[in-house]
């Protein structure tokens, strides 16, 4: 999380002078909504942490369905929902290899601003807030037998992508998303660690306007 607090600040400063007077025309109107439908890979950074006894641990990526719900508030100002099928990912410890798997659900609520560029091409900036719940913790490897539990997490999430027009109501849609994911490790009941997952979330998905 340290490492990306430069660039945290910086998208989330885009994000609200996107949101000023100066913001371009209108590319979506007051009223508006859209559904998209898409995948996403859940990719968490390479060292998300050490646990006790100075063990560093890897988490593996993982690519899922996804469904996303936008509200326009304003013009060209909309409130989105993510929500997706249950991520599952291999939980490594340098070392020991494999010693579990873990699923996630990380659904996001997002403000978003969206730009006019007179173009096919339509950007957009996001700033919302993310809870993500673990669940169905299996222990293998080194670890088979103990009892493994992730703590949930809430934080700071950041969006910015782009739709391509293919017609008025209709777009393709490029995304990337960086999540806050802080979460504590127990094993049979003791705190072991904290893991800072971070993903970054990369997507593709078919948006209509209704």
């Amino acid at each position: 999380m340290k490492a990306l607090s430069l660039q945290t600040l910086s998208l989330a400063g885009a994000a609200l002078l996107a949101l000023s007077p100066a913001a371009p025309v209108q590319a979506q109107s007051a009223g508006d909504w859209t559904v998209g439908v898409g995948i996403a890979n859940v990719a968490p950074v390479d060292n998300p942490g050490t646990l006790e006894g100075g063990l560093k641990t890897s988490i593996g990526k993982n690519a899922r369905p996804t469904l996303t719900v936008e509200y326009f508030i304003k013009d060209n100002l909309g409130i989105e929902i993510l929500a997706a099928t249950p991520f599952k990912h291999d939980i490594k410890i340098d070392g020991l290899g494999r010693v579990g798997t873990v699923k996630q659900l990380p659904p996001v609520i997002s403000l978003q601003a969206h730009f006019d560029t007179n173009t096919p091409f339509k950007p957009f900036l996001g700033v919302g807030v993310n809870w993500t719940s673990f669940f169905s913790e299996k222990s293998e490897g080194a670890l088979a037998g103990s009892k493994l539990d992730v703590k949930h997490s809430f934080g700071l999430a950041l969006h910015a992508g782009t739709d391509y027009q293919i017609n008025e109501r209709s777009a393709l849609r490029a995304d990337i998303r960086w999540i806050d994911i802080n979460s504590d490790v127990h094993l049979n009941g003791k705190k072991i660690g904290k893991v800072e997952v971070d993903p970054l979330v990369v997507g593709a998905s078919y948006v209509v306007k209704f």
